[in-house]
């Protein structure tokens, strides 16, 4: 006889315990074991929360190197059938081998279910016939679990589902985090001291009673910018640090729908535009992209959106100042452009439908559109076409997690007809969809990419630009980790073209996500090494580092709601010299409209208490030594990243935090 001892590790999460019977078969190269049922001295507990309990399976001979194992459950008489989470399964032979499973899946039902050991292959490295027919059933089945849908035409496809429990049990929320989520969701304006203004349709009558709302729940942040919210030099840095640094862009030539003078604009130094612009000093918003748009009508009301063109002169400090504010996108006598001598409410006006302007394109372009919309293309793509076997899979998979139901629940909560942004924001509803339609339009692979994304905005050496300083350092750590673990698999770039897997998903991705545009230079195929190193590095940042820069700030620079205005209700002024603080307040949005915007800001802010920061991998898909070991160096230098960044922030009057590892989710599941 030939004994294998089997250690079963039950995940220690909310809901993983069973008490039905547990059965297995190992499977090898040379046979196989018989279906074995699973009894220690545990008794029930031996599949509790976080048990690890060990069994010994027989053979009458050696079955050879272990290809596979089969996992089922039966219920008991008179007990119901529950759900199991298995974690890991080790498999030890009397000759000294070890195999590692790993499971990381819910098991809901008495189906059997195989599991691979964990050393990554590739899909012609599957020699073995089992192994490939295992390999070719998990990826029917999950075709079947993992459909497209068009939620709507002219945007990124998503997960085919009736509501989250239709979700495979494997990406839904944990327990904690269905709670936690739920709880934040139904009691935001409870926990914001604002339930009694949710009903509020009145406009603001002064300063103070926007502050004494503010008053209930505060950041450090959030803080500064009610202080600082009308200077202009916090106004340029929130274009390079808030919560979208991704429209700026130096400006080499004034666009001929933008003709500002020298006789307009006072710059620091006396010096003109042209010379200015030739020293690289100029820099430029265009909000192009939401011109021509029907606005939102809320409480009865018409709402304003602008598509503002706004110029920056970066001076000798450093600091990025506005010099002037046109706010729709045609020239004309009631459209005048509003430079920074211009009266106070004049000019403070201007840069509020700026502002308002900026949440829209923020919202809907840079985070909807941009992380989580992608992410989700990226993780389904995974799901239907990469096997667990694959190490393509066991790379990315941490950085799905989440990602199909929070992404779910906003398009249920927020942008459905009944959802907090089409209801409040200026740009809900019909506007929202053209937005997400020309936001996808504009989307390039580069753009995707920080190196580049900067490069083409040349904004390579802007001062005090931390987004670009940490993104930077934070993309070439992921590269150099990519680069190592995919290096390790393939080792050439025939490799990578013969994987049919790996082009099944970049496929799926350029048709799904980029709806086949060939000219957002995505790629539709896969040819060499260094390719694959580029994209995967893309998926990784975009469902993580980047979506927290956009993400995380967002009730920091958004709570103080003078700073970012959902929505205005009053149309910009036509002619200077006829605004007020009277009709600064008459332009806010009401009440009600104001304290949604800031409980859907606090919720999409609050880190979850099972959050799992960037780099850190609680279910261990790899098992190898080598891909392990780049685990370990990925993380220490992922450390040593968390406490520079620390360290600088010690220094600024505004620290930087998005970036920092220890803040950055692993995926987008917020």
């Amino acid at each position: 006889m030939v004994d294998y001892k089997v250690t079963i590790t039950t995940a220690n999460v909310a809901g993983a315990t069973t008490f039905n019977n547990v059965f297995i078969k190992l499977v090898g190269t040379d046979g196989e074991s018989e279906h074995k049922w699973l009894v220690s001295l545990k008794g029930a507990a031996s599949f509790t929360r976080g048990a690890v309990s060990n069994f010994t399976v027989s053979c009458p001979t050696s079955i050879g190197k272990l290809v596979l194992i089969e996992l089922d459950k039966q219920q008991l008489p008179l007990f119901p059938e529950d759900s199991w989470f298995p974690a890991k399964v080790e498999v030890k032979s009397s000759q000294g081998d070890v195999y590692n499973f790993p499971i990381y899946r819910w098991i809901t039902d008495s189906k059997v279910h195989r599991f691979r050991e964990g050393g990554a292959l590739r899909v012609f490295d599957d020699s073995h016939h089992l192994g490939r027919y295992s390999r070719q059933q998990e990826l029917k089945q999950r075709e079947q679990d993992y459909r497209w849908d068009v939620y709507t035409e002219g945007i990124p496809h998503c997960i085919k589902a009736e509501n989250p429990l239709s979700l495979p049990c494997e990406v839904r929320f944990s327990f904690t985090k269905t709670t936690e989520f739920l709880f934040t969701a139904s009691t935001g304006l409870t926990e914001l001291n604002l339930k009694g203004l949710a009903d509020c349709k009145k406009t603001w009558t002064d300063i103070d009673s926007i502050n004494r709302v503010f008053c209930c729940k505060k950041t450090k942040l959030s803080e500064y910018v009610q202080e600082h919210w009308k200077e202009d030099a916090f106004f340029g840095y929130q274009f390079l640090n808030g919560v979208n640094p991704m429209l700026i862009q130096r400006c080499t030539a004034l666009p001929d729908n933008f003709p500002v003078t020298d006789d307009m604009v006072t710059l620091q130094g006396q010096r003109s535009l042209t010379d200015e612009m030739n020293e690289g000093n100029i820099f430029l918003c265009d909000y192009k992209r939401l011109d021509g748009l029907t606005p939102n009508i809320i409480n009865g009301k018409k709402q304003y959106l602008m598509a503002p063109l706004v110029l920056f002169h970066k001076i000798p400090d450093g600091a990025l100042m506005p010099v002037a504010i046109q706010l729709k996108q045609t020239p004309a006598d009631d459209n005048p452009i509003f430079v920074p001598s211009d009266s106070e409410y004049d000019w403070l006006m201007a840069k509020i439908f700026v502002r308002s302007s900026d949440f829209s394109e923020h919202q809907l372009n840079a985070h909807l559109l941009r992380t989580h919309l992608l992410a989700e293309v990226f993780a389904v793509s995974l799901l239907r076409n990469v096997p667990m076997v694959h190490p393509l899979y066991k790379l990315l998979i941490p950085h799905t997690r989440y990602t199909l139901q929070i992404n779910f629940l906003a398009r249920l909560l927020l942008i459905s007809k009944t959802g907090v942004f089409t209801q409040f924001a200026s740009s809900g509803g019909e506007a929202m969809v053209k937005i997400l339609q020309r936001s996808l339009s504009s989307v390039t692979y580069s753009s995707l990419c920080i190196p580049d994304d900067i490069a083409e905005r040349g904004l390579e050496s802007v001062p005090n630009f931390f987004y670009r300083d940490d993104g930077l350092k934070l993309w070439e750590i992921i590269y150099r980790f990519v680069q190592g673990v995919l290096g390790h698999y393939y080792k050439n770039d025939e490799e990578v073209q013969q994987d049919s897997e790996l082009q099944k998903w970049i496929l799926d991705i350029f048709e799904h996500g980029f709806l086949s545009q060939a000219d957002t230079g995505m790629p539709q195929k896969l040819t060499s090494v260094t390719e694959l190193v580029k994209f995967v590095t893309m998926v990784i940042f975009t469902g993580s580092a980047q979506h927290s820069a956009v993400n995380t700030g967002q009730y920091d620079y958004g709570g103080w709601m003078p700073n970012t205005p959902i929505s205005l209700q009053r149309p910009p002024p036509t002619t200077k010299g006829t605004t007020s603080q009277a009709t600064m307040l008459a332009t806010f949005p009401d009440v009600n409209t104001t304290v949604q915007g800031m409980a859907t800001m606090w919720l999409l802010s609050k880190q979850s208490s099972d959050f799992v920061p960037f780099g850190q991998y609680p279910e261990e898909h790899f098992t190898e030594e080598i891909p392990y070991k780049m685990i370990k160096a990925f993380q220490e230098e992922l450390n040593l990243l968390s406490a520079a960044i620390q360290s600088r922030n010690k220094s600024l009057e505004v620290p930087y935090t998005y970036m920092d590892p220890v803040a950055v989710e692993n995926s987008v599941a917020i």
